[in-house]
């Protein structure tokens, strides 16, 4: 089972939330942490998470989630509901890369993600929730590759007008059948005529004989 599978599992699945997405992340700046709030545990891998509830309505959430080291368990930290987002910052609107920054109401975070990969597809499928879930707030995506806020539409575009296609070509070929077919019922209909007048003429010519 992998980390992003084993962490829905553990932390998300319970509470009947369902997880969108997750990115393994690194602080840019780290934060002086007194010892003791730590719990001094050591190293630790970090993971900002996008679940949304089963329970209707859905409710989104971002969800700051650690793993110790040498630690199969997983700890919620911390969580904001999609309404507390205010900005997601792509850092670079040029070329891909794995830095991206987290604004909310309370705060902001600068995050490192484990590849400019990673990165991308948390951030499209992010801006693609913010849009399906809090269409009223619009969370402002600055700095993003025009990509990734695309979502697929082009894609959709593209399917839409295969599908299209597609749908015109049966159309047109069962029309060619249908006439095919008809011209093939007027020839069938025009040879059992032709037959049936030779078996009435013939009838006729064997009482002629018979007379």
């Amino acid at each position: 089972m992998s980390a992003k599978s084993a962490l829905n599992k553990a932390v998300f699945l319970p509470n009947d939330e369902r997880m969108l997405a997750a990115v393994q992340v690194k602080r840019r700046t780290k934060k002086k942490i007194p010892f003791l709030a730590t719990g001094g545990q050591g190293d630790y891998t970090t993971f900002i998470c996008l679940s949304v509830t089963n329970k209707k309505p859905a409710q989104v959430f971002l969800t700051k989630v650690k793993q110790f080291e040498g630690s199969s368990s997983f700890i919620r930290r911390s969580q904001w509901s999609i309404s507390q987002l205010r900005q997601v910052n792509g850092v670079d609107a040029i070329k891909d890369c794995p830095e991206f920054d987290l604004v909310f109401d309370s705060g902001s975070d600068q995050w490192t993600a484990g590849s400019a990969g990673e990165k991308c597809v948390f951030v499209q499928i992010l801006h693609h929730t913010c849009q399906r879930f809090s269409p009223e707030r619009k969370v402002e995506f600055i700095n993003c590759p025009s990509k990734l806020l695309g979502g697929n539409s082009s894609l959709l575009h593209g399917a839409a007008d295969s599908v299209s296609s597609a749908v015109q070509k049966a159309s047109q070929a069962l029309n060619e059948r249908g006439e095919r077919l008809g011209r093939a019922e007027e020839k069938t209909s025009d040879m059992m005529n032709s037959a049936q007048h030779f078996a009435d003429t013939a009838h006729k010519l064997a009482m002629k004989h018979k007379c």
